[in-house]
């Protein structure tokens, strides 16, 4: 295929090589190097003249990092003459504050959209934003993948006798409710308070867990405060297991040592859309890599996107 380069930033390479396979091409140079007092310097080092040009860097941590490299890049691409320029940001960060939850705050999640359109991409694509309406933010196609697609197919592999979906909260019952609908389970929900930034309180379950297998969707898993929680209250409440299924695996804080600690979540299953900090036995990383490229593809070639989701 002809007419289009796929660069990364330094973000998550790893991903980027997956989904240059997926794609059968190679990953297109960029000499990527910072100044001695940290600022970003970037040359594209083939020509991009007339291309559609593709750039993989989700804005995970370091995130001021990441979210400039990438602003700096589109820079670069744009005055290189590249025909378009899309931005894959599979986990999209300062997502987290989408709207003004309370006085004098910040909406980032639509300054970052802003930030992104003055740099001069010509289109989006993620996986699993924190809220769907974020996509609303940009005045261009702004593709937000179903992170499910990743994930049926392993929860149906586990062959759990007894098996129903919990949203962590009152906010993810969509979510929760679209993995429900699919797999033809049913759906319980886990009702919280939270106290502060990365503090949860579990309140109460609604629906009956007894003697079931437990799988909790959401979109990322942060500190892990929430997950194992809930965990435990599913426990309490009589869940024969407890398994989550989040697509983005921030994992940041005191996650890891949560996950050591936290005996009544089994399992944790995240994809690679974040390069993962260390290893962990409850953890299993699926790839998001054959999404992403099938999506690159589909966009270059002006097919559809939906119908990779539509059965």
């Amino acid at each position: 295929m002809r007419g289009y380069r796929l660069f990364t930033g330094s973000a998550n390479p790893e991903f980027a090589k997956k989904v240059a396979k997926y794609l059968n091409i190679e990953i297109s140079p960029a000499k990527l190097t910072k100044f001695s007092d940290g600022e970003i310097s970037v040359k594209i080092t083939e020509s991009v003249r007339g291309m559609d040009v593709f750039i993989i860097q989700p804005t995970c941590a370091p995130t001021n990092d990441n979210l400039m490299e990438l602003l700096i890049m589109v820079d670069a691409l744009k005055r290189s003459s590249a025909k378009s320029i899309s931005a894959v940001i599979p986990y999209y960060g300062y997502a987290r504050q989408d709207r003004k939850a309370a006085p004098r705050v910040p909406i980032t999640a639509k300054l970052v959209a802003d930030l992104l359109e003055a740099a001069g991409i010509s289109r989006v694509i993620t996986i699993d934003l924190h809220a769907a309406q974020i996509q609303g933010f940009f005045n261009i196609p702004a593709d937000n993948l179903f992170g499910s697609i990743m994930f049926i197919d392993y929860i149906k592999s586990k062959k759990l006798a007894n098996p129903i979906i919990a949203s962590p909260d009152i906010g993810g019952v969509a979510r929760a409710r679209s993995y429900a609908e699919k797999l033809n389970y049913d759906l319980v929900i886990v009702d919280k308070r939270r106290e502060k930034a990365n503090e949860s309180e579990v309140m109460n379950i609604i629906g009956d867990v007894s003697g079931k297998d437990i799988i909790l969707v959401d979109d990322m898993v942060d500190t892990a405060g929430t997950l194992v929680k809930a965990a435990e209250v599913l426990k309490n409440k009589g869940a024969n297991s407890v398994m989550a299924c989040c697509t983005h695996g921030v994992l940041s804080g005191p996650a890891y040592e949560r996950l050591e600690n936290g005996e009544a979540l089994d399992e944790l299953v995240i994809s690679d859309t974040i390069p993962l900090k260390q290893e962990h036995d409850k953890i299993t990383v699926l790839t998001a890599s054959n999404i992403i490229g099938e999506t690159i593809r589909r966009i270059h070639n002006n097919e559809s996107v939906n119908s990779i989701f539509v059965k």
